[in-house]
């Protein structure tokens, strides 16, 4: 089975992608399962620019290819990573019977497509990674992965998130989860008992309870010296990485409505002035707006507009109902 929106690195089956980076060939096989002491990706080169613009609070929509081995179902993690997979936050999960409506031992997916909420407070950011991790039912022991290059949108101004942290089963340094056998159950335990992780736009930190040990995480130290935050003890959180000249496709939705996303106004905002005073920024962090002559849009990445977002070819920026921003069909 392989992902194919939104359209992980390096395909050649999605519907849009940007072009390769340079030195990058498509992956043709895509499909098949990552190697048992390899990486957990099959690229850590990212896409010169994200594929799609996801909004936090709002559905978004996860496709695979028709033509993979379903091998009877299993265990299927969605998750956000900042900082490239190196740690990523669950999402949404698909236990038991991922790709079916119950237990089966065919090969032929029954579900192609997965619809869920992102949740409000994932983190705005130019430069997300969305993971999908799958292991499978029937067969040999297996590891499927997919990493995506993605913009979140968040008009609340979120600077965190805390979810079960994804892990990697049937991968080397992880529990192999055997053969299920008809018991739909096996190895939910391991995803039940994962760490609690927290990630923020700017890299990540961790949150685990005190009987667990951290995997994967480092820990941001507080800074009172050089933040405009209220409390000494939030996290300084750095300026997000802008993507210049970035190509976004079209949003699409399995009903074909017009997405949207909760409004987001822009307000001044706190930052940090050249003599160590707060000042006011341009702009609440990830509000949208759309370019003057409407070939694209910008994202306020904590209180300063980014250089801008081009849409694909023979869109255009628009203004939904909710004041949110999107790239559609004149």
């Amino acid at each position: 089975m392989a992902m194919n929106e939104p359209c992980p690195r390096f395909s050649p089956n999605c519907a849009t992608q940007p072009q390769l980076p340079v030195g990058q060939g498509y992956d043709y096989n895509i499909k098949n399962p990552i190697a048992y002491d390899g990486p957990v990706f099959k690229s850590n080169t990212p896409w010169p620019q994200p594929v799609t613009l996801w909004t936090a609070g709002q559905p978004v929509t996860v496709g695979f290819q028709a033509d993979g081995a379903a091998h009877g179902g299993g265990h299927c993690q969605f998750a956000i990573s900042y900082d490239n997979g190196k740690t990523a936050a669950i999402v949404h999960k698909v236990m038991k019977h991922c790709f079916f409506n119950g237990p089966s031992n065919e090969n032929n997916a029954e579900f192609l497509k997965y619809t869920f909420t992102l949740p409000a407070d994932v983190p705005a950011s130019s430069n997300a990674q969305f993971i999908w991790i799958w292991t499978n039912a029937v067969g040999g022991r297996e590891l499927y992965t997919g990493i995506s290059d993605i913009t979140i949108a968040n008009s609340g101004g979120s600077k965190s998130y805390t979810g079960k942290s994804a892990i990697y089963p049937n991968h080397a340094g992880y529990d192999t989860i055997p053969e299920f056998g008809g018991d739909y159950t096996t190895g939910l335990s391991l995803y039940d008992n994962a760490p609690n992780v927290t990630i923020t736009s700017n890299g990540y930190t961790a949150e685990q309870p005190s009987n667990q040990k951290p995997t994967m995480s480092k820990s941001l130290e507080p800074s009172s010296s050089d933040s405009c935050e209220t409390s000494s003890a939030s996290p300084k959180v750095p300026a997000l990485p802008v993507i210049h000249n970035t190509a976004v496709q079209p949003l699409t939705s399995t009903d074909s409505e017009t997405p949207s996303s909760t409004a987001p106004s822009v307000k001044p905002t706190s930052g940090q002035g050249t003599d160590g005073e707060c000042e006011p920024g341009e702009c609440e962090p990830g509000a949208l707006k759309c370019n003057d002559n409407g070939s694209g849009f910008r994202i306020c990445t904590w209180g300063k507009w980014s250089d801008g977002f081009t849409c694909v070819q023979g869109t255009v920026c628009k203004t939904s109902d909710l004041n949110s921003v999107y790239c559609g069909w004149p």
